[in-house]
């Protein structure tokens, strides 16, 4: 394994990767976001997701990257992660669509489906909805978590043939690999995540229920001790997919990491409490010549909190942002 990166130093105090991922989520961050247009993507039929969208002046727009951000498992458009990296792209000039996972957001009524880490299209639909709908010239995608591997399998499913639009994705914790990702959350020291977790999925199935009683059986909005439970009960069996070993070996972006042929960034820590990268995924990133891989010895998970040191230390943020504004590549003409 090769060494981790040594360029993030985890703020004084905060080494510990509990203490980054929750000082990661519950320290304030300032919104320097305007206030967002609100529209709606159809992304399949009777399928619809919700996205808050911050244009440049209409002089800019068209030229300025457009930067996607989705967010991670039980997250929304409002999670803090989304905001602060929101934030940094429209201080450089980026027009930022943040994107409701669909049922995220308080958006159940949207669709009779439920939401899971294989659903890549969707980040696919709203990317092409903008290109040709909106005529916009260079798009980003980023995503935290489950929204990174959603980002990811979706660059890996088009491989060479992305749209000549995009010209960047990026993945900060993405979880990869869901199998040991989601058993990780059953280990004693993690257990306070899987509980936050499942109370989400539980509640949101139980709000899918009383909207869509012909479709979902209230027997499975029953307690559940493992998030690996609640998808072989619930996500496979209402997704098309015969239990959780096979929703997470077809939804996981590993499957398709080599085929990515955009320029992508991937950051990882090595002390995330649950989200596991299996060495064949390191060596299918490491010998992907358009994949960045950035991993490090701290962090925590969607975290990496480093000093305030000329900026406000949120170190993914920027890190993120700079790799985007690097990216001159892959323009469009009018």
């Amino acid at each position: 394994m090769p060494l981790p990166d040594t360029s993030f130093v985890p703020r004084r105090g905060m080494a510990n990767p509990h203490v980054q991922t929750l000082a990661g989520n519950f320290l304030p961050r300032r919104n320097l976001l305007p206030p967002p247009e609100e529209r709606l993507f159809d992304v399949e039929p009777e399928v619809q997701v919700l996205c808050h969208c911050h244009w440049q002046p209409e002089e800019k727009k068209h030229d300025a990257l457009t930067v996607i951000i989705v967010h991670g498992l039980e997250g929304s458009t409002s999670s803090k992660y989304v905001i602060g990296l929101g934030s940094k792209a429209w201080a450089q000039g980026m027009n930022v669509v943040r994107m409701n996972m669909r049922n995220c957001g308080g958006t159940e009524d949207l669709t009779p489906t439920l939401y899971h880490s294989g659903l890549s299209t969707d980040v696919g639909a709203v990317a092409k909805t903008l290109i040709e709908q909106d005529g916009l010239k260079r798009i980003a995608l980023v995503g935290y978590s489950m929204g990174g591997n959603l980002v990811l399998k979706l660059a890996g499913e088009w491989g060479v043939n992305a749209p000549q639009q995009v010209v960047a994705v990026a993945g900060v914790s993405p979880a990869m690999d869901l199998a040991p990702s989601a058993d990780a959350l059953h280990d004693p020291q993690n257990r306070m995540y899987e509980w936050k977790f499942l109370w989400g999925l539980r509640n949101r199935y139980a709000r899918k229920v009383q909207l869509f009683p012909e479709r979902y059986d209230p027997q499975y909005a029953r307690r559940f001790r493992t998030i690996r439970e609640f998808d072989h009960e619930v996500t496979a069996r209402y997704s098309g997919f015969t239990g959780a070993d096979d929703y997470y070996a077809r939804a996981s972006s590993a499957r398709v990491a080599e085929h990515i042929a955009v320029p992508a960034l991937v950051i990882h820590s090595t002390d995330d409490p649950f989200i596991r990268m299996l060495p064949e995924t390191r060596a299918k990133l490491l010998a992907n010549p358009h994949v960045r891989l950035i991993e490090t010895r701290h962090g925590g998970h969607c975290a990496f909190l480093a000093a305030a040191n000329g900026y406000d230390g949120r170190w993914a943020e920027k890190t993120v942002i700079d790799f985007f504004a690097e990216q001159p590549g892959r323009r469009v003409s009018a």
